[in-house]
């Protein structure tokens, strides 16, 4: 092995790379070059090499290369003459050294060019991608290549996606909507959804009841449990069973650079006919994993779920939130199987890597009376047992290839040099499946396994030199290697960074080698004495449930994790930041007092305690009475009533999302959690809002639809053994300074069937939300959930002494659907809107907008402006967005950054004209004295009109001379030709103050 393996493998892993995306001809013609290149750079070093021959270059000096004779030159130099200095010619650029392995890395690349063509090429072959373009329903037999997985369901607008069986594999006969049969070798993804199974995770909670009642088989949903025999049977397919199914072909995401050649969906009632079973090897393995999910099967939910997932890679009874805490500490390459569990596996046999060779060396081979030579082929054996028992996933495949590579140097007696064997590994498995070479989790295994070759030993000697103990030098230097090449990477993929991945990988190490050993002894034992499996089993459980407790902690931290831009460009600017910090980190260890100040700020960074983060950030702002949560596409308000109390309105689509915003806030109980409908926008994320908090009360509407989510929103609370109340009109209530009244929807007929309503407005579960009018120092705010225009009508008509509010939460997400009627009723000084950034359905429209700015509103929205909080009194209303305090009227219109100028903003001339309706004094910017004919600066406008208070003399406003608004000068402004409104620059300097139009 030579360290010049490393340029051919890159040139390869980068050549297959760019061809598997590239036309044929071209990579034919590229790889035609590279052999052309290649021969005259070998002809160039044969040449080189017969040159410095000639010339003695390269010659080692001394007597042996002057010949074995004594001569007169050597009676010379004995009696002290020396030769005249002759100068050695000068090294030239292109020795035969460079350009011998300038040609191997152009044979190299050709050769991973080639291979990729090839293997692009089974995508184009064949009927399948023609009947794919046309959406064809065909017959075809299918040869699992994978196994089954079932995937997590997803939130969609209103709905839940449901989950679904998916799986690869080879089409080897297609029979064509014509009859006409075509024998093949194509491969494909077949996707199976799964009906009734949609529910996603529910914690630990969830986890308690699946211990109870839950698909043993693992349902990744973590929710309800699927019908019998919904996915049992798909999931339980084996690599090499063939099957014949009935699907309709569609084409991949991308047909240019996607490893499949069709995607084939099969209806969700269809059950696979069994062409013909697996084979020997794959049953083996089968009932092996099978084994030990038997053996894992009395252990505690987190235990259970993790050990087969630590031992094979089996993560089908990981429940959603569990993955989630793994990914935010950067903890997942424990559930990818990789190079440490056959490192594991390996040292139990030939012991430590640095004595394998050695008379010394330890281990069961010396025990067994092994032979070097016996012990590399013992060891090849368990490595390519472990490929087949825990998959050839991409990190598995390098990891058997690097152990192989170094067993082969332990049987042949030849110096074991680790670089080398894993570009020898990379080299061979590009060359053997090209789609490797756009695999992340390639990319991530091989960068972590060469951090912890190259920059492991040399970060571990600084640390030692620093007093640190030798082994915890190590682990340190490990983890830290490790974190510092994969988090771009990461950024990537994710757009984030990891704080605690560190100290979390360095926590989790304690128990990954006594779990991973009993795990493998209780897998190999299960076959044969499942007894005996299940008391190992339970053993491993400990150190499992330390690893998950390790997770679960680090990812419940506030600060383990900060946003990152994504993308390519995000990875580069992590990278530059990283290799920017190394230097300065080497620096900062020679200084202990510079070392603790890092580690408080770290500290502080992680824990973000609640002074500390409202003094940085400025969130959240004090004395806020209401935020509105950024949760994406969805609801999640929440309304103080106490130190770390609040009533929480909707939850959103995805659990970390509430979650996150409530630990911002401080929310560490919540009396009454309500729930306005049962849509997964407002609902699923219910798991994240009860985590680490006691919540009281779940209150929700009297329809129950859709009736799975209503199902999951009832599994969720018995789990956490919380009640479900049914919210009724007229219900009042008071938690501290809150109080509010149901409004909406109205009670159900007597004698109607259960779910119907006597008011006709009431046709669908949007028309179904829980309306709250919600009174709070003095400010008036009414939550309409999702109401559509009929059921706001109704509203308006029920409650005829609804008057003016102060805040008003935009129904359905702002959406065009909405009566006018009772937004002039209304009348809000100000609106907010909970959307999603980039949402497919236009939320919030811009003529629900221009409705709200022509009425004076001043309209906030999640999707630009972040989390919005309510802040003062009804004399003077202030609001925060985006962790800033912010009392000036913000840019109008859509804003990239999403920040508003600081400044102080009140009622609108059109509030001036409506006077107190409510029967209250509006003190501040803007006073009223009831009862007003007519203010005299308010004017009366077009619809789509909007007005800006007059700047304060101190400060003028900057624009054109004789423009409307601007110089100080009152007046209405038109909008834009394009019916958008205007965004107003933001200046530095001090906030503008408004006044009242005088």
């Amino acid at each position: 092995m030579d360290l010049r393996l490393v340029v051919p493998a890159l040139a390869a892993w980068a050549a297959a790379a760019l061809a598997l995306g590239a036309p044929g001809g071209g990579v034919a013609v590229a790889c035609g070059v590279a052999v052309v290149l290649a021969a005259f750079a070998l002809r160039r070093a044969v040449v080189r090499r017969r040159a410095e021959g000639e010339t003695g270059v390269g010659e080692p000096p001394g007597p042996e290369s002057e010949g074995s004779r004594p001569g007169p030159d050597s009676a010379r130099r004995a009696r002290g003459f020396r030769r005249p200095f002759r100068r050695s010619p000068a090294p030239r650029l292109w020795s035969a050294g460079a350009c011998a392995a300038l040609a191997g890395a152009l044979l190299c690349g050709a050769a991973g060019a080639a291979s990729a063509a090839l293997h692009a090429a089974d995508g184009r072959r064949g009927p399948l991608p023609a009947l794919a373009e046309r959406f064809a329903r065909v017959t075809v037999e299918l040869e699992v290549t994978g196994d089954p997985r079932l995937t997590r369901p997803r939130v969609r607008g209103s709905q839940r996606t449901p989950p679904a069986v998916v799986f690869a594999a080879d089409a080897v006969r297609v029979t064509a909507p014509d009859g006409e049969v075509t024998a093949v070798r194509t491969p494909v993804l077949a996707v199976v959804p799964q009906r009734g199974g949609a529910a996603p995770g529910t914690g630990r909670g969830g986890a308690r009841q699946r211990e109870r009642g839950g698909d043993e088989g693992g349902d990744t949903s973590g929710g309800v449990r699927p019908p019998p025999g919904a996915a049992s049977v798909w999931r339980g397919l084996l690599p090499s069973t063939r099957v014949r199914v009935v699907a309709r072909a569609v084409p991949p995401l991308s047909p240019t650079g996607d490893q499949v050649a069709a995607v084939l969906r099969v209806g969700d009632a269809a059950q696979p006919v069994m062409v013909r079973p697996p084979d020997r090897l794959q049953r083996l393995a089968g009932r092996l994993r099978g084994g030990l999910r038997d053996a894992t099967q009395g252990l505690k939910p987190d235990a259970r779920a993790l050990l087969p997932g630590l031992v094979v890679g089996d993560t089908s009874r990981v429940a959603p939130d569990l993955d989630d805490a793994f990914r935010a500490t950067d903890l997942t390459h424990l559930l990818a199987v990789s190079g440490s569990n056959l490192t594991i596996v390996l040292a139990l046999l030939i012991g430590p890597a640095h004595l394998a060779t050695r008379a010394e060396r330890r281990g069961l081979a010396p025990r067994l009376g092994l032979s070097l030579r016996g012990t590399a082929v013992l060891g090849g054996g368990l490595a390519l047992a472990f490929v087949v028992v825990c998959r050839p996933d991409p990190s598995v495949l390098r990891a058997a290839a690097c152990g192989l590579i170094t067993l082969l140097a332990i049987g042949t007696g030849r110096r074991r040099s680790l670089l080398p064997a894993l570009a020898g590994a990379v080299l061979l498995l590009v060359l053997y499946d090209p789609w490797l070479a756009r695999s992340y989790g390639f990319l991530l295994s091989v960068l972590a396994t060469g951090a912890l070759l190259l920059l492991g030993p040399r970060w571990s000697a600084a640390l030692q030199r620093r007093r640190v103990p030798p082994r915890l030098a190590e682990v340190i230097a490990a983890a830290a290697a490790a974190q510092a090449v994969c988090a771009p990477v990461v950024a990537v993929l994710a757009a984030r960074v990891g704080l605690v991945a560190v100290p979390c990988n360095l926590l989790a190490e304690l128990a990954v080698g006594p779990a991973t050993v009993l795990g493998f002894a209780a897998l190999a034992t299960a076959p044969v004495a499942l007894p005996v499996a299940r008391a190992l089993a339970w053993c491993a459980g400990w150190p499992a449930e330390w690893i998950a407790g390790v997770a679960r902690t680090g990812a419940g931290l506030p600060g383990a994790e900060f946003g990152w831009p994504g993308g390519w460009a995000g990875g580069l600017a992590l990278a530059a930041v990283t290799v920017a910090v190394v230097p300065v980190a080497g620096r900062v260890l020679r200084r202990p007092w510079l070392c603790a100040l890092c580690a408080l700020a770290v500290i502080l960074a992680v824990c973000r305690p609640a002074p500390f983060t409202r003094v940085i950030t400025g969130w959240p702002p004090p004395g806020w009475r209401a935020v509105v949560c950024d949760v994406g596409q969805g609801d999640g308000l929440v309304l103080a009533a106490g130190d770390g109390t609040a009533l929480v309105v909707d939850t959103g689509p995805e659990p970390r999302a509430i979650d996150r915003c409530l630990t911002d806030l401080g929310i560490r109980r919540i009396p009454l959690l309500i729930l306005t409908h049962f849509h997964a926008d407002h609902v699923d994320g219910l798991p994240g809002a009860l985590r680490g908090r006691s919540v009281g009360a779940i209150e929700t509407t009297t329809l129950e639809d859709p009736p799975g989510q209503a199902a999951f929103v009832r599994a969720t609370s018995a789990a956490a053994r919380i009640p479900v109340i049914r919210a009724m009109p007229g219900e009042r209530r008071r938690l501290g300074p809150l109080s509010w009244e149901v409004l909406w929807p109205p009670a159900p007929a007597p004698a109607a069937a259960p779910g119907a309503f006597g008011s006709g407005a009431v046709e669908g579960p949007n028309d179904a939300s829980v309306t709250l009018l919600v009174r709070t120092g003095g400010l008036k705010l009414l939550l309409l959930g999702d109401l559509e225009p009929p059921s706001q009508q109704a509203l308006l008509t029920a409650h005829p002494e609804l008057s003016a509010v102060d805040v008003l939460k935009v129904a359905h997400h702002g959406s065009a659907y909405q009566d006018p009627a009772l937004i002039r009723r209304l009348t809000p000084r100000l609106a907010l809107i909970s959307a999603g950034a980039g949402n497919p359905y236009g939320h919030p429209a811009p003529r629900t907008i221009a409705v709200l700015h022509a009425l004076g509103a001043r309209v906030l929205r999640t999707d630009t402006d972040g989390a919005l909080a309510v802040l003062g009194t009804p004399g003077r209303l202030s609001a925060a967005v985006g962790g800033r305090r912010s009392r000036g009227r913000p840019p109008r219109g859509r804003r990239p950054g999403g920040r508003m100028p600081r400044g102080r903003w009140g009622p609108s001339p059109e509030v001036c004209a409506r006077g107190a309706h409510d029967g209250l004094t509006r003190r501040g910017p803007c006073r009223v004295r009831p009862p007003p004919p007519m203010s005299p600066g308010c004017r009366r406008e077009s619809p789509f009109a909007v007005t800006r208070p007059r700047a304060s003399p101190r400060t003028p406003r900057r624009g054109r001379p004789g423009a409307p608004g601007h110089g100080g000068r009152p007046g209405p402004r038109p909008p834009p030709a394009t019916g958008r409104p205007r965004r107003r620059p933001r200046r530095p300097g001090r906030p503008v103050r408004a006044r009242a139009p005088r």
